[in-house]
C-alpha cells in the first residue's frame, strides 16, 4: 500500500484513483501520520458485507437477547386523557 501526502493526493487525485484501482488500497498521510484510506468501491462493499453479521447469525447468537429492554410485568399504567 503506498502513501500519499495530503498535498500529493490534493494535486494528483486521478492518479491516485487510478492506483486505488489497479493496486489495491492506498494510504493518504497528513504531516506523516495516517488519516485516511482510499478503496476501491468493489473493496468497500466487500469489506462492508463482511462486517455486516446476516439474520441467522443475530438470531442464533446469545448475546443479541440479552440487551432488549423489555418492560416489567404489572407496571404499566395508563395515561390519564388531558382535560380541556
Amino acid at each position: 500500500m503506498k502513501a500519499w501526502p495530503v498535498k500529493d493526493a490534493k494535486a494528483c487525485f486521478s492518479e491516485l484513483l487510478d492506483a486505488c484501482v489497479s493496486e489495491g488500497p492506498q494510504l493518504v498521510t497528513r504531516r506523516g501520520v495516517e488519516t485516511a484510506v482510499l478503496v476501491s468501491v468493489v473493496e468497500w462493499k466487500r469489506l462492508r458485507d463482511a462486517a455486516r453479521p446476516s439474520l441467522k447469525e443475530l438470531l442464533l447468537s446469545g448475546s443479541a437477547r440479552w440487551h432488549l429492554a423489555m418492560p416489567v410485568c404489572g407496571r404499566a399504567t395508563r395515561r390519564t386523557p388531558p382535560v380541556f
